[in-house]
């Protein structure tokens, strides 16, 4: 007797996978539904998981797996570092008028699962957060692909712990006046997070050179 499986076995897709009807194929491609789905760049949740992506790419992370939705971080290093990922932008896809959003990002302790005290606790379990801005303020030419529209913050977790300001939200303000953190661009992520994981004594010396 087979036992049930504890999750469902998620598999890459390809694009011109066909929807069915019993064994019948239809015409309709997963393409199709990515398109029309997931096309919209710009607005807050398909932001939020290109900024994973992009963050991935830059730290030589592999995405040949299935992203997940329900981990308690959103990337590992292959040194077992532990990284997550926020993202905000000035652009939205609703009608803002002229004006611009004022860009925050979620800093929330999360209710987390321990197996071993079988227990939940609220907290943070990354190592590092990286906050991902999308800058760009034109909205004709505003384009979430071009990594040159980004910019990145890199924050030990512990510093975000100690915080004696919200411990719900950070503003880029707040980051780069208040913990005097310097945004980096794509291909200098990297480097940073390296540096961040190796941290110690002060947090912050490491960002204030």
């Amino acid at each position: 007797m087979s036992e049930t499986p504890k999750h469902v076995l998620i598999k890459h897709r390809r694009g011109n996978s066909r929807f069915v009807a019993g064994r019948k194929r239809l015409a309709m491609t997963l393409e199709e539904f990515w398109r029309w789905n997931v096309s919209d760049l710009v607005n807050n949740l398909t932001r939020g998981r290109l900024a994973e992506f992009i963050v991935a790419k830059a730290l030589g992370i592999s995405t040949d797996g299935v992203r997940s939705e329900w981990g308690s971080f959103d990337l590992t290093m292959r040194s077992g570092l532990r990284i997550e990922v926020k993202s905000s932008a000035y652009l939205q896809s609703w009608d803002q008028g002229e004006e611009l959003s004022n860009p925050s990002f979620d800093t929330k302790k999360r209710k987390v699962w321990n197996p071993k005290t079988k227990k939940y606790r609220f907290c943070r379990p990354s190592d590092v957060y990286i906050f991902a801005l999308l800058k760009h303020k034109r909205k004709k030419t505003v384009n979430p692909m071009n990594v040159n529209q980004w910019t990145f913050f890199v924050v030990p977790t512990s510093v975000l712990d100690v915080r004696e300001r919200s411990q719900h939200s950070i503003t880029p303000n707040s980051l780069t006046n208040e913990l005097k953190c310097k945004p980096v661009d794509f291909f200098k992520l990297k480097e940073c997070v390296r540096v961040a994981a190796g941290a110690s004594g002060d947090k912050l010396r490491w960002w204030r050179k």
